[in-house]
């Protein structure tokens, strides 16, 4: 079982997923979005298994900083993978692939704990 959590490592979430998983004894690798980047690719991977509603984070600092022209772009699968790609903080996190495919994004240990059990 591969499990890896994609995030920012400042990110308190992404920080309460990570400790939830070690202290549950679930190795995993961590992918930083802003050290290792983010490809279009990837992205179009998790759309395609996700909502972008899911993986759209509206609630950061970094979607209210975006003029509404951006905001606005955003609001298409094309629009919003640009956006995901030149300011990958938009993306919610964490997301969680195991074996390559999403399980969750963001953290909750309730859903974690049925997801990782699976």
């Amino acid at each position: 079982m591969q499990i890896v959590v994609y995030g920012i490592p400042n990110c308190d979430t992404v920080k309460k997923a990570r400790t939830w998983l070690s202290d549950q004894g679930h190795p995993f690798r961590f992918h930083d979005f802003k050290k290792d980047g983010v490809t279009s690719s990837l992205i179009e991977t998790w759309l395609d298994q996700v909502p972008l509603e899911h993986l759209l984070n509206r609630r950061g600092t970094t979607w209210r900083a975006l003029s509404e022209a951006q905001k606005a772009a955003a609001e298409s699968r094309a629009g919003a993978l640009a956006l995901m790609l030149e300011k990958p903080s938009v993306i919610k996190r964490p997301v969680l692939e195991l074996d390559g495919r999403v399980r969750a994004v963001g953290f909750d240990a309730d859903e974690y704990s049925t997801k990782l059990a699976a």
